[in-house]
């Protein structure tokens, strides 16, 4: 009985400040953002759109009003481009500023939530670095730490607002200004969603932290709510003069419109998060242990740090199910308030083991092992380069290694943290021989930068996303060209050249071009006017 007993009590005793996990945490982030690096390059659409308008904004000068491809570009505030512009500024303009601009946002995220654990639960040492290290190991989060996108940014500004509310709830006045501050972020982040996902906790006060004075609380978190519109109409006001009535119109009413009509132009049903859930959440969703401790809290009473959390999650999560146009990322932010939970909730009782997670990273290992081998038929396209060998192979090492540790009655948070980062890394290097050729349109982008260094016009047939401004560092706009427009166009520039996209494997191979590259499961090509207007009907990118 004491052998068992005596290594859990040390353990426990060993990570009491909890700075072993929470470095553990940051050196996963770390590696994984050297095998993104590695991996994957800048990816159309969405990562090559926004460093390319930040790109075109240090071209002009011009740090108020977002461009892309020559127009205002109104969909996103400016903070993210802005933070892309400060990097730059130090240490010139160069492609892994912009690769690691999410993950250092994601370590602040990861040493706020730590901090934000032992202000919950300061009865539990060493509570927030397990948190970080459950948060750091989820693959969700993971994925969008590493990618050039808004969330992991906004999950910080929710952390931030978070701290605040708790402050004010414990009658410190600062609270409502960093709530207040947190808001103002938020919206320049990403537009009002920062509101949806700091009022819910809000308006829960009195259910998490009773003997709120109410009426003194919603005029504080109303003034919160003027001290981020300021924030957002100082940056909104001057940027709205300066892009012209159009712009101003859309930051100022039409892009929420825009984005509520969208939102349910592309309808997906209330439950299409639940069925994701388990792989948002891998590995912890999917082992028993956490929910066996979840189950049990729930018996004794939550706490006011879990009411908290789940005051934070779940109305959240119920507006969003309610909004048609659902994605994944949009959770990011409420993914602190999981990793909280979980490491509450495992901070008592013993170890359990990690068998479910270990078997179904050991069932993607073997398919991976699958793949490699050749022996899948549909993967012998020629399109498709088959994956090494080795990262299924270092997969299923590390899942036997997580297993046999559970069965051990190790304790499990290190080992199922270790297995989320290992899958997601496997995932990356794995996919790499055949995601890479696809998605690395640097040779495009600079071949089209050849054709305007000649002072000769090119033109996208097809909708742009100025995704080759950047990596072609062009200076010039590309012409946006759909339907009849491209006939005229082309004929009216013997002289210039269009990027054109295709399906059709044959008529690729058969295109004379300047430049041709497979391109996101097509082909594209740049192509002379002549050739364009000669062959009509490119598939539309």
């Amino acid at each position: 009985m004491l052998r068992s007993v005596k290594p859990e009590l040390h353990m426990m005793h060993a990570d009491r400040s909890g700075r072993a996990p929470l470095l553990l945490a940051l050196a996963l982030l770390a590696l994984l953002t050297a095998v993104a690096m590695l991996t994957r390059p800048l990816t159309p659409i969405d990562e090559t759109r926004y460093v390319s308008v930040a790109w075109e904004m240090w071209l002009r000068g011009d740090f108020l009003v977002p461009y892309k491809n020559g127009e205002t570009y109104s969909h996103k505030p400016p903070f993210l481009f802005w933070t892309l512009h400060a990097g730059w500024a130090l240490f010139g303009v160069n492609e892994w500023w912009p690769r690691l601009v999410m993950p250092l946002f994601s370590a602040f995220a990861l040493l706020s939530t730590a901090r934000l654990a032992g202000r919950l639960w300061p009865q539990h040492a060493g509570l927030g670095g397990h948190a970080a290290l459950v948060l750091s190991g989820t693959l969700l989060w993971i994925v969008f730490s590493t990618s050039l996108m808004f969330d992991a940014m906004l999950a910080l500004w929710v952390l931030l607002g978070m701290h605040g509310v708790l402050d004010a709830a414990e009658g410190r006045r600062r609270g409502f200004v960093l709530l207040g501050l947190a808001i103002g972020l938020g919206v320049l982040t990403k537009g009002p969603v920062i509101l949806l996902n700091l009022l819910p906790i809000t308006l829960l006060a009195p259910w998490w932290n009773p003997g709120l004075a109410w009426g003194r609380w919603l005029g504080g978190v109303m003034l919160s709510i003027l001290l981020g519109a300021a924030i957002a109409l100082a940056w909104a006001i001057p940027a709205g003069e300066a892009g012209g009535e159009a712009y101003r119109n859309a930051i100022f009413w039409g892009q929420t419109a825009d984005r509520m009509v969208e939102s349910f132009a592309h309808r997906r049903p209330f439950w299409w998060y639940l069925p994701l859930l388990p792989v948002l959440l891998f590995p912890w969703f999917v082992w028993p242990g956490l929910w066996r401790a979840l189950a049990r809290e729930r018996r004794a009473g939550f706490d006011r740090g879990l009411r908290f959390c789940l005051a934070w999650m779940l109305p959240v999560l119920i507006a969003f199910s309610f909004i048609s146009g659902k994605q994944p990322h949009y959770l990011l932010p409420l993914f602190p308030a999981f990793a909280l939970m979980s490491a509450r909730v495992l901070s008592v009782g013993r170890a359990t083991r990690v068998t479910m997670p270990a078997l179904l990273a050991l069932a993607l290992a073997a398919g991976l092992l699958l793949v490699a081998s050749g022996r899948i038929a549909s993967l012998r396209d020629e399109m498709v380069a088959l994956p090494p060998f080795w990262p299924g192979a270092g997969l299923a090492l590390t899942a036997l290694v997580a297993g046999w540790a559970g069965w051990r009655g190790v304790r499990p948070l290190a080992t199922l943290a270790v297995l989320g980062a290992a899958t997601l890394a496997t995932v990356q290097l794995a996919a790499r021989p055949a995601l890479a050729p696809q998605y690395d349109i640097r040779p495009l982008a600079l071949a089209i930068r050849a054709v305007q260094d000649e002072g000769r016009p090119v033109a996208n047939i097809a909708t742009y996303h100025a995704q080759y401004q950047f990596l072609g560092r062009l200076e010039r706009p590309l012409v946006e060209l759909r339907g009849d427009e491209a006939a005229r166009w082309l004929a009216d520039h013997p002289h210039g050249y269009a990027v054109v996209y295709l399906k059709d494997r044959q008529r690729f191979d058969t295109l004379p071009a300047r430049h041709k590259q497979a391109y996101r499961g097509g082909w594209a090509a740049l192509i002379d006017a002549r050739t364009a207007a000669g062959s009509p009907g490119y598939g539309v990118e």
